[in-house]
């Protein structure tokens, strides 16, 4: 079989310094110098403040998502950890918002490039230019130009934050930095506490808005932990980046913005009223005022840097989430490829891009979108924090990595502060919040209808597969398990281990006493009953399990088996049947299946005391890629986590199918199969126009046959023609089951 290109992995590549140039990449400058004149413009001088509390909020985020990141070293950033510790629809939301933020940030440096470029080609003097200068649609080829040059470079490269633009942008920084401390140390102290006077020129709300308007500029260590997957040493090297992130951008934005409010600030005027005056380019004018026209261009070179560096970073950590949620099948599968030449995922880079450069085209106002970006980045950080609180309650895999300290009054605070901003974001800016509903809206659409039947099939193999992954969503699984026969104990026990998940699963063991008038018969049945449950218990222990057990006393062993599932809210019962084609026992059992919400797994074994563990070969007939994918899921998973046996999925089509057709789902199924199972899988496509007859052969081949049922119709069986044909004339063991 073809692997699968889908389930190849990016190799770890990138180091501390390359972890950190993804942060610095987009925090440092593109945030601050389009957002800056806004947040002077509604609080004044306090707009420092703001800073400075945004810089202590995204500290308290950072120390979350440090440790998230350090102990899940996945790519993803937030949808990862969505996934493991809540429900997959949950995750998918969480995911799809985060990538929209990043896709919705790109958009906003694209143009911001676009708009410091044509802003610097104007001061060049070039008179047979100054038409196109002018022309409206320019700063837009431009953004297009700066993604179509990250797509052809991010495609073929690691995209670790471009480390000769963050050079460079930092020592324009550092240029205008020294030169703010050098005047500053002349200035009297007069003039400086005048032109901070007065601080809040827009009071407590004023400050209040500049940190929401300002937020995004804090936005970017959390785009480590999406590429924590081809990180080196992320136990490490990723609580260092984001740490380290945050420490640069800090150690620039605040002495920044005080030495423009101060002695970029001529006598007798405010920043306040500069920013007024000149929003998008009111650092350059400040600039301008103590270094002249060397400090005007300083700040469109530090522009021009600051906007590419932080394009790519968002470009490469929106690719990154969209490739985790395509593994996943909560994207589509194409964008989860990853390229043999390069070992990055050129689908997933190049569909981001295609993305973003369609919203530049028809999303002209920054404002809007800048607002929708850092609302939707506040909404995922409060998240954050409630999913690292959720894992450290429920425990991680054993593990020395980073920890958050001061749990869990630290990620409390920050749920408070991201949630406070964010409402008050969308209150003021309510184009941010329709944007972002229009966005679920979208993505709600696509996951009911296309995905989330492939998606939930992923999800069952991975929590087969991983246990953990169950603790960390907080859940613990009951598989009941009705025994009545001594002989058939140890079978259905193993099979009650493959189906759940050990330590997480639990196992009910239920034995139903029917009573008797007469002693001696009823004396019998107890013996019986306690030599059920004997052998059962044995056999339990000798597989490390530690079930509980339950004996019942009733008249009617089928309605007590409904009874016991419905009180003790089972999520599987396990039936071992040998008789399947006994008109009674498929009446109850029909009715079973109808009555009860749990999924039910009927178990006829070949013959006595056959092991579940002996089955080398496994056939999985394989119907459709829609309907059953979850419980063929989990219960291949499980039984290749107990024995890794050769499994092989089988779909049988009618002869007058076209070879096309054929080779079309030979590659469906073999990119299902590759994603179910971890080792060695086999995928038949066979042309039959008697496909009960083909299976019936097919199954003499095999030690075990899994096959799904679904969930039935008003005025259909559970149990159809296929698999009665495979009860009634075949040997072999069978695994039926019907998802609820």
């Amino acid at each position: 079989m073809n692997p699968d290109p889908s389930s190849s992995t990016t190799s770890r590549t990138i180091g501390f310094f390359g972890a950190l140039g993804i942060g610095v990449g987009a925090m440092v400058g593109g945030g601050i110098l389009a957002l800056a004149g806004v947040a002077f413009a509604v609080s004044g001088p306090s707009a420092v403040l703001a800073f400075a509390l945004n810089g202590l909020i995204a500290f308290i985020t950072a120390l979350s998502f440090a440790e998230m990141a350090s102990a899940n070293p996945q790519s993803g950033g937030t949808y990862t950890y969505a996934k493991k510790a809540l429900s997959l629809q949950v995750a998918f939301g969480v995911g799809w918002i985060v990538w929209f933020a990043s896709l919705v940030a790109a958009v906003l440096y694209a143009l911001g490039f676009g708009a410091f470029a044509l802003f610097a080609l104007q001061q060049i003097p070039a008179e047979g230019l100054s038409g196109i200068l002018e022309w409206e649609l320019l700063p837009v080829l431009l953004a297009l130009a700066a993604i179509g040059y990250f797509a052809f470079g991010l495609t073929r490269g690691t995209g670790d934050g471009g480390a000769v633009i963050n050079v460079g942008k930092l020592a324009v920084f550092a240029v205008l930095i020294a030169g703010g401390l050098a005047l500053f140390v002349q200035t009297p102290f007069e003039r400086i506490t005048e032109s901070l006077d007065p601080f809040f020129s827009g009071g407590f709300g004023g400050l209040i808005a500049a940190m929401g308007y300002t937020f995004i500029a804090l936005q970017g260590f959390d785009l480590i932990g999406s590429a924590a997957g081809e990180i080196k040493n992320p136990e490490k090297t990723i609580p260092k980046a984001m740490m380290g992130t945050l420490a640069v951008g800090l150690a620039i934005y605040l002495p920044l913005l005080f030495f423009m409010s101060t002695v970029g600030v001529p006598a007798g005027e405010s920043i306040t009223e500069m920013s007024l005056e000149n929003p998008e380019t009111v650092l350059a004018v400040a600039a301008q005022n103590y270094l002249g026209a060397f400090g005007f261009w300083l700040v469109l070179v530090a522009g021009i840097f600051s906007m590419l560096s932080a394009l790519q970073a968002n470009l490469f950590a929106a690719s990154r989430i969209s490739l985790s949620m395509a593994k996943d099948r909560t994207l589509n599968h194409h964008l989860s490829n990853i390229s043999k030449k390069y070992g990055t995922p050129v689908t997933s880079i190049l569909v981001t891009c295609g993305i973003v450069a369609f919203l530049v085209l028809i999303l002209p106002d920054l404002a809007a979108a800048g607002a929708a970006s850092s609302l939707i980045f506040l909404i995922t950080f409060a998240l954050a924090h409630l999913i690292m609180i959720l894992m450290r309650n429920r425990g991680y895999k054993e593990s020395k990595t980073f920890r958050a300290p001061f749990f869990p009054a630290l990620p409390i605070a920050g749920i408070v502060t991201c949630l406070g901003l964010a409402i008050f974001q969308a209150i003021v800016v309510p184009a941010a919040g329709l944007i972002a509903v229009l966005w679920l809206a979208v993505g709600a659409v696509l996951f009911a209808s296309f995905f989330i039947r492939k998606a939930e099939a992923i999800e069952a193999s991975e929590q087969a597969l991983d246990p953990d992954l169950i603790r960390l969503r907080g859940l613990s699984p009951l598989v009941m398990l009705p025994i009545s026969n001594p002989a058939n104990a140890q079978s259905m026990v193993f099979l009650a281990n493959a189906l759940a998940p050990p330590v997480i699963g639990r196992i009910l063991i239920h034995n139903i006493v029917i009573p008797s008038t007469e002693k001696d018969d009823l004396d019998k049945r107890l013996l019986s009953s306690r030599d059920v449950m004997q052998y059962a218990l044995k056999a339990s222990f000798d597989a490390g399990l530690r079930p509980e057990s339950l004996t019942t006393i009733a008249d009617h062993p089928w309605e007590e088996i409904e009874r016991v599932v419905k009180e003790h809210n089972c999520r599987s019962l396990l039936l071992g049947l040998s008789d399947l084609s006994d008109f009674q026992t498929s009446r109850n059992l029909e009715k079973l299946v109808r009555h009860i919400k749990a999924d039910v797994v009927v178990f006829r074994q070949p013959f006595s005391g056959w092991k579940i563990t002996a089955a080398r070969k496994i056939l999985i007939p394989v119907a459709g890629f829609e309907s059953h994918d979850p419980l063929r899921a989990r219960v291949a998973a499980s039984l290749w986590r107990a024995s890794q046996p050769e499994i092989t999925f089988i779909q049988v089509l009618p002869s007058t199918v076209s070879s096309e057709t054929v080779q079309k789902n030979n590659i469906k199924l073999s990119r299902f199969a590759g994603r179910i199972i971890p080792g060695k899988t086999g995928v038949l496509i066979i042309q039959n126009d008697d496909p009960v007859a083909e299976l019936v052969a097919q199954a003499s081949r095999h030690d075990l046959v899994i096959m799904g049922l679904g969930n039935p119709g008003k005025h259909q069986k559970a149990f159809g023609h296929v698999a009665l044909a495979l009860a009634e004339k075949t040997e072999t063991a069978l695994i039926f089951i019907s998802k609820k």
